[in-house]
């Protein structure tokens, strides 16, 4: 057995496992920032100030201050139009944008998978013992080349399959316990 059979039958399926994990990882950070949007210091003193003169004006509920209210209305009414035109000056820049990068990721995605199932057709990922895997064993074993005797030799696709569940999976249960523990953090 050569050093690239070694390698793909000893440690090409959690390489292939946690290089999936990452790629995930990366999507769900940039579905993240997108989700949350890209904020700057700027634009929160902007929202700070508005708020703070429509709280102002609020205040100011009696006849005989009407027109300090109205003037900061105005005042806050001009505020969003200049933080209006700072976001749409900033969404210009698509290098900045979460949505540039999401679809570069899916590319990258696409070759790796491409290349993953090209290079793996006619080998199995891992061979698992028969008995772990008793109600799944012929799923698993498409395209994994001759099953023999009491093992499983698990082909790529779905060995992909299953590796992107998995890490989808885990990414959505990591996202939770990372929310839960923001959440705590911010109340303390």
């Amino acid at each position: 057995m050569d050093q690239n059979q070694a390698f793909k039958n000893g440690f090409a399926a959690p390489v292939i496992f946690f290089l999936i994990l990452s790629l995930e990882l990366l999507t769900a950070i940039l579905n993240y920032l997108k989700k949350r949007g890209t904020r700057n210091a700027r634009q929160i003193q902007l929202k700070q100030e508005i708020k703070q003169l429509l709280k102002e004006a609020g205040s100011l509920s009696s006849p005989s201050t009407f027109a300090q209210a109205a003037k900061l209305r105005r005042a806050a009414a001009a505020k969003e139009k200049e933080l209006a035109q700072y976001q749409e000056s900033r969404s210009k820049d698509k290098k900045q944008s979460p949505d540039f990068y999401l679809g570069k990721i899916k590319i990258v995605k696409g070759v790796i998978y491409v290349g993953l199932i090209w290079w793996f057709w006619s080998t199995s990922v891992a061979v698992i013992p028969a008995h772990l895997l008793q109600p799944l064993g012929k799923l698993l074993f498409w395209g994994g080349g001759n099953a023999a005797g009491n093992t499983i030799r698990v082909g790529i696709i779905p060995w992909l399959v299953v590796t992107n569940r998995v890490s989808e999976f885990a990414i959505r249960k990591l996202a939770v316990v990372a929310i839960a523990h923001l959440n705590r953090s911010q109340t303390s």
